[in-house]
């Protein structure tokens, strides 16, 4: 009998992985507020439903990957969320990045429902995981982590088990910090390197094959080469929310970020002139903004 997963949030990232899943010939029944993104899983052979306590009922181990505590507050207490499934044993695995405490009451209600929540955040953009090429941030309880071991190695070339519940998200800020950084000092280059006449082409293959390469140059720097950023694989918008849960809870812990700070106002600028749409990676169109530099047609 073939393993059967539920996913509730069909986003650029739930639709990859479930893409994913389908292809290692695991089952998939889902569910997103978009019916649109509901009828693009059943056309790549995946099973609809109407509810998140529908996909509870249907399956043992559910992945959510929701935008907001709002998403969270309905899939999880809603009138048809998962609590109302009453499905003892159901392993939920939260994979969004969202603020920890309220990953935290999900988790306290599941648990006393007899639902094991798990803290699996994801470490990867939306390019990354249609190639399989995401890493899985686990915490929570160590059977039900190593029950869903055979679906993240259906999505993700690695997983890790980092211990209590919570400390995925806690990896997971500090990889965004790293991606939010880098992301902005490959904008920076490029332009640096533009405005000095050299091609954007040019720049990619020569920096990625050399010290002063990043995982973010690497994988948006195609991106900035071409100036075009409407594909995107990481929404403008949502990554604002993670920049101000990663913020909130750095001052929780009194720890100071000043790269961070720095960085973010790149992305604020980018808000202000309409890129929340737009891809990470449209940094770049603002630092040439700022440099007071224009591509040649």
């Amino acid at each position: 009998m073939s393993l059967e997963v539920g996913m509730i949030g069909l986003g650029i990232m739930g639709s990859a992985i479930s893409a994913n899943l389908l292809k290692d010939g695991i089952s998939i029944v889902g569910y997103d507020v978009a019916e649109e993104q509901v009828d693009i899983l059943a056309g790549k052979g995946g099973k609809k439903a109407a509810s998140p306590k529908e996909v509870a009922d249907k399956t043992d181990i559910v992945i959510t990957l929701l935008p907001s505590v709002t998403a969270l507050d309905e899939v999880v207490w809603g009138k048809d969320g998962i609590l109302a499934s009453k499905h003892r044993g159901l392993i939920v695995v939260e994979s969004g990045t969202l603020p920890l405490e309220d990953k935290l009451r999900a988790h306290e209600a599941l648990d006393k429902a007899g639902m094991v929540m798990l803290d699996c955040t994801l470490s990867g953009t939306g390019a990354q995981a249609a190639l399989k090429d995401l890493a899985v941030y686990g915490s929570g309880d160590r059977a039900a982590f190593d029950a869903c071991v055979p679906v993240f190695k259906g999505f993700a070339r690695s997983h890790y088990y980092l211990g209590e519940f919570g400390n995925g998200s806690k990896m997971k800020y500090v990889a965004n910090l790293l991606v939010a950084i880098h992301n902005v000092a490959a904008a920076e280059a490029f332009v640096l390197g533009m405005k000095a006449g050299l091609d954007p082409e040019l720049i990619y293959k020569v920096i990625s094959d050399g010290a002063g390469t990043s995982r973010m140059f690497e994988v948006r720097g195609p991106l900035m080469v071409r100036g075009r950023y409407d594909d995107a694989t990481m929404k403008m918008d949502v990554w604002q929310k993670d920049l101000n849960i990663i913020s909130s809870f750095a001052k929780s812990i009194n720890c100071p970020t000043p790269l961070l700070a720095a960085s973010a106002q790149a992305y604020i600028a980018a808000m202000a002139q309409g890129r929340d749409k737009q891809d990470t990676g449209s940094v770049c169109a603002v630092m040439e903004d700022w440099a007071n530099y224009k591509r040649a047609k």
